[in-house]
């Protein structure tokens, strides 16, 4: 049996670009990827604690260092500058995998900086 479980999550970060007129996805900065274990074209799923919105899209990378959180496409209509999110990838782990994996959690500043 498999079981899909955390497998990464950046919590608190702040969206700090929106841009409608494009193909879809979610902006990360590449730091942020390193250290939270994802890559670019991973499904994720967001999470923004201001409008309360749940949605699944995928990873484009963002310059490293750049504090850049932004929501590109028709994810752009789900939240606004300055709105705090939660970027979640999941992993499918066998049953016995289970009780030794563990998740990478990245928390990060107001700035996008990893504390």
């Amino acid at each position: 049996m498999f079981r899909h479980v955390l497998k990464s999550k950046i919590m608190n970060a702040v969206l700090t670009k929106k841009e409608l007129n494009y193909s879809g996805s979610i902006g990360i900065d590449r730091s942020l990827l390193i250290l939270s274990d994802m890559i670019p074209g991973e499904k994720v799923q967001v999470l923004n604690f201001n409008n309360g919105e749940r949605f699944e899209t995928y990873i484009i990378e963002e310059k490293e260092n750049s504090g850049m959180m932004a929501l590109y496409g028709p994810a752009a209509r789900l939240g606004e500058i300055g709105d705090k999110l939660c970027v979640i990838s999941y992993a499918l782990v066998s049953n016995g995998e289970t009780r030794t994996f563990k998740e990478k959690i990245v928390r990060v500043d107001e700035k996008n900086q990893p504390k």
